[in-house]
């Protein structure tokens, strides 16, 4: 099966609970799942209940400053001008770097680039672009990515590749905005198949306010998560969601969520 999934949304919103959910949903059925964390404050691992000793030893690719030197020629924070490798050695780094999560699910730490914009022009940026890359058009999986709050490390080529965007928002103007803004960066370099997913909803209200908003973006809104207490108390506990029975009304919700994802199996 392959399938590329990207979930961006302003921060706090909870991508990354619905990210680890869906990744761990999928391999629950048996799917291969890469989930890939792009996030500059990574916290996938600890939402798809991998066991804290492990993530203390993990290190984002791009703090591997050696392995940056390496394979773009130049060392993180040297003066390097324009000189470094534009398409640096990545096929490897996923297999070799990836860390073993429940339910089938391998993780990736990619991190993101703290100094700088977006474009940043350093040997960091043209590692971790260029593995993305290649975790999009070359790996045969279901890949799920943890965003930014954006499509900041999707170009051109590579959101081709991408088959479909989900934007998690809440209830509230600043994040309908954030989506709003977020459409308009994926429809800029070609990502079209965009879909919400509204979280802490606390009822109609808050379900109709936001799928009044999305359809004006012409955003479809697949699931509503209500809002539970369950979900911060996993966390203050260290247990994912998938692991908490308390969670389990927030699992059920995104059910229909992987049904639609496994719908656009691309080798179907």
């Amino acid at each position: 099966m392959a399938l590329r999934v990207a979930v961006s949304g302003k921060g706090g919103v909870g991508k990354t609970t619905v990210a680890a959910i869906l990744s761990r949903l999928l391999g629950k059925d048996g799917k291969r799942v890469l989930a890939v964390d792009i996030d500059p404050s990574p916290s996938l691992a600890s939402a798809l209940g991998v066991p804290r000793d492990v993530r203390e030893r993990t290190t984002p690719v791009s703090k591997m400053l050696d392995l940056i030197e390496e394979r773009t020629g130049v060392k993180p924070g040297s003066s390097y001008g324009a000189y470094f490798k534009l398409n640096p050695k990545v096929d490897d780094l996923a297999d070799k770097f990836g860390v073993e999560a429940k339910d089938g699910v391998t993780l990736l730490v990619l991190g993101t680039i703290e100094t700088g914009a977006s474009g940043c022009f350093c040997p960091e940026n043209a590692l971790i672009r260029r593995l993305v890359g290649h975790l999009i058009l070359k790996r045969d999986e279901v890949l799920v990515m943890d965003m930014e709050a954006g499509v900041e490390h999707l170009g051109r080529g590579t959101a081709e590749g991408v088959d479909v965007l989900i934007i998690v928002v809440e209830p509230g103007t600043r994040s309908i905005e954030t989506a709003r803004n977020i459409k308009k960066l994926a429809n800029d370099i070609g990502l079209s198949r965009i879909v919400a997913v509204l979280n802490k909803s606390r009822g109609e209200t808050d379900e109709d306010f936001a799928r009044r908003h999305l359809e004006e973006m012409g955003i479809e809104l697949v699931s509503s998560v209500p809002f539970n207490d369950s979900v911060i108390s996993a966390d203050l506990d260290d247990v994912s969601p998938m692991d908490s029975e308390e969670c389990t009304l927030i699992v059920d919700s995104l059910l229909p969520v992987k049904e639609r994802l496994l719908g656009f199996d691309t080798n179907a």
